[in-house]
């Protein structure tokens, strides 16, 4: 694999520069690197590499630990951390690993970077305290609360419906619109349930059509929304249909249609930078995942990490004052350790793939 050149692009411009310092400073990575879930822990250490190897100077350190995505894993991973010295940690993909962990890194006061994790109470809600977790991914409520104001304000003078397929993951994204739009003042012309994975959805088409619906919001799955847009579109209905990060599942035996509406995280692959990723001769399928994210997160531990050493400071009080340039563009975290902006977005599909509009 190639070191990148001195001409590296904007987005690198973190804290790359050659300094003296009189240790290294050691960043641990902590991923399932055996067992099931191996694939997703090779993308978290192939991003750490690949972010490590842009320096020119041997400053940062990677230590590699194989938590297994199991409760004795993470502990045993914690607990090498902690004797190396490692001063901040990227990586986790199972919750049962990194609530393991924490106890350890927590009373070592090392702070964690997860571009996985998105259970929600991991990261610090007491603001007496500060947090000692940072997450890259999206908390499990930040589908629900990007869903609900999108579209709350985008349909804010449209007939809309909100149906959902009875699913945990439909249903709360149904009835946080739900309860978001009552909120707001609107009232959907119509609400409802469906059964999943029908041939057929003509019924729910035609009570869109009688409710006076032309918008339609759909807690389901890709599948789904494929079919009840197809047996609309046979009816001669006309809908702006919605739906939720589902939507980016492999294509089912219906064709998903043109102009569908998706609330869901960007294919970071479209907005990092490609340049550096040729560098690293990169093919698609080596930036799948984690790659990207974990790349990001070992960029911010880096100058997080130089950051701290150089004014004194403790290193969350670090990642919580700035806004980094990455791979996969601006990140700020709050003090309770979560991204200051929800990275959910509006999406349409074009025949092909998810567009961002506005």
């Amino acid at each position: 694999m190639k070191r990148a050149g001195i001409a590296l692009a904007p987005v690198l411009a973190l804290a790359w520069s050659t300094l003296a310092w009189s240790e290294d400073l050691a960043i641990g990575i902590a991923a399932p690197l055996s067992g099931p879930f191996s694939q997703l822990g090779r993308q978290i250490q192939r991003g750490a590499d690949t972010a490590s190897s842009l320096r020119t100077d041997e400053e940062i350190i990677l230590r590699v630990e194989d938590d297994r995505c199991s409760e004795e894993g993470g502990l045993a991973a914690a607990r090498s951390f902690a004797e190396m010295d490692v001063k901040a940690v990227v990586g986790f993909v199972c919750t049962v690993a990194m609530e393991a962990a924490l106890p350890i890194l927590n009373k070592a006061g090392i702070p964690v970077l997860t571009p996985a994790v998105r259970t929600v109470s991991l990261t610090q809600k007491d603001e007496s305290k500060k947090s000692t977790v940072f997450r890259l991914a999206p908390r499990t409520s930040d589908e629900v609360d990007a869903v609900s104001d999108i579209l709350t304000r985008r349909w804010r003078d449209a007939f809309f419906a909100i149906v959902d397929d009875g699913t945990i993951y439909g249903r709360e994204l149904a009835e946080g619109l739900r309860l978001r739009a009552k909120d707001a003042g609107l009232d959907p012309v119509f609400v409802d349930g469906f059964r999943p994975q029908l041939e057929n959805q003509s019924g729910l088409a035609r009570r869109l059509r009688k409710a006076g619906a032309t918008h339609v919001f759909i807690g389901g799955d890709r599948d789904d929304v494929a079919v009840i847009a197809q047996d609309a579109e046979e009816l001669g209905i006309d809908l702006e249909i919605a739906a939720g990060e589902a939507l980016r599942a492999a294509p089912g035996p219906v064709k998903l249609k043109p102009g569908i509406l998706m609330i869901g995280l960007p294919d970071w692959k479209d907005i990092s930078d490609r340049a550096i990723l040729a560098d690293f001769e990169l093919g698609e399928s080596e930036t799948d995942g984690y790659m990207l994210p974990a790349f990001a997160a070992t960029q911010i531990a880096a100058e997080a990490l130089i950051e701290a050493r150089e004014s004194e400071r403790p290193v969350s009080d670090v990642l919580t004052s700035t806004t980094y340039s990455t791979i996969i563009g601006p990140i700020a975290f709050g003090t309770d350790g979560e991204l200051k902006e929800n990275p959910f977005r509006l999406f349409r599909f074009n025949g092909t793939t998810f567009v961002e509009t506005p």
